[in-house]
């Protein structure tokens, strides 16, 4: 029976992303009915879940941290190319949509997905057990860059409006970059030893164990030829994903006129459908006691968000029409601040309970709440 679920399990994951380009070459360029809107969203549904897949097998080749690395990267990618399809065809409108997007990952990935995946471990194994010196430092990075990026625009005063004058953005940009590539230096060459999964010997009662490395795996090392077959799925899946999601951006955009929400909803919907693969892939390595795994998604994520989005609209702002307006507003600079303070005392002590979980999941739901009801 085992044997089976394998099997089908191989099987909808080699065709998903298959399946999915074929919609995805059927349906570009066209005007299509809302039943094949429908449709598209179901393999869109399928090629996330076969990433998630594909990106789980090349990290068990490749280790960590640079499979946690590679998933980020794959999803800043599909999360940048959404974000500059639809500035441009969205207008003056869509001015702002680089900052909710970007925003809207940061309270993902530091509540949403850390919460969840305390939540996991915490429910198993009462004690959730990480490395404090590697997330610590990934935390600080995506502190620093958040402030350079969404904070400051909101009170310099050489440009009206929360936005950079050329010279600000420029340096924001660079400083993105700059940080990020140290961290990914730190974490895979200098430091990698920091953001190695911690395997504990006395979670049940709160007692962390000293040997890094994580749990043993259980599933079968993939060979070469089986990593190179995932990657060239994973990256059929990240196309079909990224061009299935800019086919169904007017329907998201419609919903949202519909319902009367602020245009920053629109933000908030592409960063939850964009790191549903980084969602499934923490929770999973949460069950399994991996936790510092599920912190390497998320804050890595949250740092790829930024550190490659922001330079990206810098560059594509010189032929883009409209200003780049990056400031957040009190609202949510105050949300960034409080989530910084709370990530920070979770981090520290190196292990984290239910209740730790909850006040990230409690921050989260009141990002989402101030979203659609600012």
């Amino acid at each position: 029976m085992n044997l089976f679920f394998r099997r089908l399990a191989t099987t909808w994951t080699t065709t998903a992303p298959i399946l999915a380009v074929i919609v995805l070459a059927l349906a570009w360029g066209r005007t299509i009915p809302p039943l094949v809107v429908a449709i598209a969203a179901v393999f869109l549904a399928a090629a996330v879940l076969a990433a998630v897949h594909h990106a789980e097998v090349i990290a068990h080749r490749v280790g960590e941290p640079f499979g946690s690395l590679l998933l980020a990267v794959a999803v800043t990618v599909i999360e940048v190319a959404l974000i500059i399809s639809l500035t441009v065809s969205g207008g003056p409108a869509a001015s702002s949509l680089a900052r909710d997007t970007v925003f809207a990952a940061v309270m993902i990935t530091c509540n949403g997905i850390v919460g969840l995946s305390l939540l996991m471990a915490a429910l198993r194994r009462r004690v959730a057990v990480f490395n404090a010196e590697g997330t610590g430092a990934a935390l600080a990075t995506v502190a620093t860059l958040a402030t350079l990026s969404l904070v400051l625009p909101a009170f310099t005063t050489t440009v009206s409006g929360p936005a950079f004058a050329p010279a600000q953005l420029a340096f924001a940009a660079f400083a993105s970059i700059a940080l990020y590539g140290l961290f990914v230096l730190t974490q895979t060459i200098r430091h990698r030893e920091y953001f190695l999964p911690v395997e504990t010997t006395g979670e049940r009662s709160g007692k962390r164990g000293g040997k890094q490395g994580g749990e043993a795996e259980h599933a079968a090392f993939p060979s070469n030829r089986a990593a190179m077959v995932s990657l060239a799925l994973l990256l059929a899946a990240l196309i079909a994903v990224v061009g299935l999601a800019k086919i169904e951006a007017p329907a998201i955009e419609t919903v949202v006129r519909t319902a009367r929400l602020p245009q920053a909803a629109v933000g908030v919907a592409i960063a939850l459908l964009v790191l549903l693969p980084e969602t499934l892939a923490a929770v999973r390595a949460a069950r399994r006691a991996r936790v510092q795994v599920s912190l390497n998604l998320a804050f890595g994520s949250a740092m790829a968000s930024i550190g490659l989005t922001i330079p990206t609209i810098a560059a594509a702002s010189l032929w883009l029409e409209g200003p780049l307006l990056l400031g957040l507003g009190p609202t949510h600079i105050v949300l960034l601040g409080l989530t910084v303070i709370v990530a920070t005392l979770t981090v520290v002590p190196g292990r984290a309970t239910l209740l730790q979980a909850g006040v990230h999941l409690t921050l989260f739901a009141a990002f989402l709440l101030l979203a659609v009801s600012p």
